[in-house]
């Protein structure tokens, strides 16, 4: 694990996988989930870099709020510019991909965006579909489908010991939930990156048409629809990993060809 220091001075952490000589993927995750969200992609993206960066609040030090989506953006540079990474593609899950697209208009990093269950604005988010997977650890219906949660009560014990540890307190969460709801991307044709936004089919968050209108808002967007709930990069891991590895990989033989 490794820290650097925000404008503020807040601690930041970030964890690395992947050969350090290999583009730099920087995984950003949602509000109220500690690193754990990312355990299926983190070490699974070869041959990238990957950088797994805690949201501010996420760990031991966490600051008090309000946060917004400014502020986690400038967090997300601290850390790139610690890693030493000029350019960067950048994966946001739900806040992690709001955060996502403002660094990529307010500073020059960004080489591509992968977004999942993410939207333009705040206000399509459902706040009490949320905050139902937040009453205790194990309240996990929201997240998974009952097909999922039946097949692999092993991996859900596992998840619910995780987010004990490491899922960031109440208050944090409220902050980062807060930061959510009042975000607005802008003009999206202003962001010209090439861009990837996935997004589950039955997630009770932010419905899949929100994902859709992203994608269209987006010069260079494509849409794909992957089955599950909220969390369904974890439960459909290896399909969605196919997918992200694909699209990279694509915008390198694109650069060099």
């Amino acid at each position: 694990m490794y820290t650097t220091d925000a404008t503020d001075g807040t601690t930041l952490r970030y964890a690395t996988a992947g050969p350090e000589a290999g583009e730099a993927v920087a995984l950003v995750g949602e509000a109220g989930f500690g690193p754990w969200q990312w355990g299926w992609q983190h070490g699974a993206l070869a041959p990238f870099r990957t950088l797994a960066v805690d949201l501010r609040g996420t760990g031991p030090d966490a600051p008090s709020g309000p946060y917004d989506v400014d502020t986690l953006a400038a967090d997300l540079e601290a850390v790139l510019a610690d890693a030493g990474r000029r350019r960067a593609h950048l994966l946001g899950f739900g806040l992690g991909g709001m955060v996502c697209l403002r660094h990529a208009r307010e500073f020059g990093r960004a080489r591509s965006l992968t977004l999942v269950g993410t939207t333009a604005s705040g206000e399509a988010m459902d706040r009490d579909a949320f905050e139902a997977p937040f009453g205790s650890p194990d309240a996990l219906s929201e997240l998974f489908t009952p097909a999922f949660r039946e097949a692999r009560p092993d991996l859900l014990d596992r998840i619910v010991e995780w987010r004990r540890q490491e899922d960031p307190p109440a208050e944090v969460r409220e902050a980062q939930v807060a930061a959510a709801l009042s975000f607005d991307a802008g003009p999206l044709y202003e962001l010209d990156h090439p861009a990837l936004v996935l997004h589950a089919v039955d997630d009770p968050v932010v419905p899949a048409s929100a994902g859709e209108e992203l994608a269209d808002g987006l010069p260079n967007g494509t849409f794909e629809a992957v089955a599950g709930r909220r969390l369904a990069h974890v439960e459909h891991s290896m399909a969605v990993n196919d997918r992200l590895d694909e699209f990279l990989r694509s915008i390198a033989e694109r650069r060099s060809g």
